[in-house]
């Protein structure tokens, strides 16, 4: 397949790296970092989750969601084939180890508050996998290929959401949820409880009117492993994005949280010759900080 190009120039071939494992073990002593995209917006990530949750971070800018990636195209077509028989044994363990960092006070990852990876892989072996735009299809792809659930955002539609101007310093954190909080998933207005689900929130600039008290003090609720809120997801304008991946402390069979980072980058940057991305891995407690 052809190869794409890294944020700093540096050019991959995706096949080679996914299926060899060279750059996960050029990887393996990587560290989270204060990461400089470009001038201008300033992001600051706190991982205050679970201590049984890596959360690997990625932001972009200048990305276009409806370029065609025919390598993308490529790759889903050959993961869903590969996934035809199903879940190796090795394979089915993680998805299980991957389910359980959401085993977190009341909260349970069942039924419909599974992780939407395990959702995708289902849709897959239905021949049912979903194409929204190629920011969510990348999302949607690594998700599939890593048994790790992701999160996408548009950033200035999480700036307006905050009452930010979209120049200005945002600040993100991802936490459990508190009782009573919950914000709306899809355009029919169907809300999600957040209660001891790991979520992604946003920190206001002010105190947002009638909102509750741990909205105001950790920010609002914005995304999670399992459906994210409609006021901040990506639509034909978004040029700037974030990504959250949520895994545990080990590594995967297919590929390791640094892996799906660095092809999230390389994903990303198909879709502009414009387009500059980064990503990082944040360990419980760590906060990072990326200029954009």
């Amino acid at each position: 397949m052809g190869k794409l190009k890294h944020a700093i120039g540096r050019k991959i071939d995706l096949f080679a790296v996914w299926e060899t494992g060279q750059e996960a073990r050029r990887c393996r002593d990587f560290q989270p970092a204060e990461i400089n995209i470009s001038n201008g917006m300033r992001i600051d990530v706190a991982h205050n989750g679970p201590d049984s949750l890596r959360l690997g971070l990625v932001a972009a800018l200048e990305v276009q969601p409806e370029t065609d990636v025919p390598e993308l195209d490529q790759l889903i077509a050959d993961r869903i084939q590969r996934l035809a028989g199903g879940l190796t044994d090795q394979q089915d363990a993680y998805r299980a180890t991957v389910r359980d960092v959401f085993r977190n006070g009341r909260y349970k990852p069942t039924g419909r508050g599974k992780p939407a990876s395990e959702y995708l892989l289902r849709a897959a072996s239905e021949d049912r996998f979903p194409r929204i735009n190629t920011l969510v299809d990348v999302c949607n792809y690594l998700s599939m290929a890593s048994l790790l659930p992701i999160s996408i955002w548009d950033l200035d539609l999480a700036a307006v959401h905050a009452g930010q101007q979209a120049d200005e310093t945002a600040e993100f954190q991802f936490r459990l949820g508190a009782v009573n909080e919950s914000y709306v998933f899809n355009t029919g207005g169907q809300e999600i409880e957040l209660a001891d689900l790991i979520i992604g929130a946003v920190q206001p600039k002010t105190v947002q009117p009638g909102a509750v008290a741990p909205s105001t003090t950790n920010g609002l609720p914005i995304v999670n492993a399992i459906k994210d809120s409609q006021a901040t997801k990506t639509t034909a304008a978004t040029r700037r994005v974030a990504a959250a991946i949520y895994a545990p402390l080990q590594d995967g069979p297919d590929m390791s949280l640094a892996d799906v980072g660095q092809a999230f980058c390389d994903l990303l940057g198909a879709t502009s010759a414009e387009s500059r991305c980064s990503h990082s891995i944040l360990m419980p407690g760590d906060e990072i900080a990326l200029s954009i």
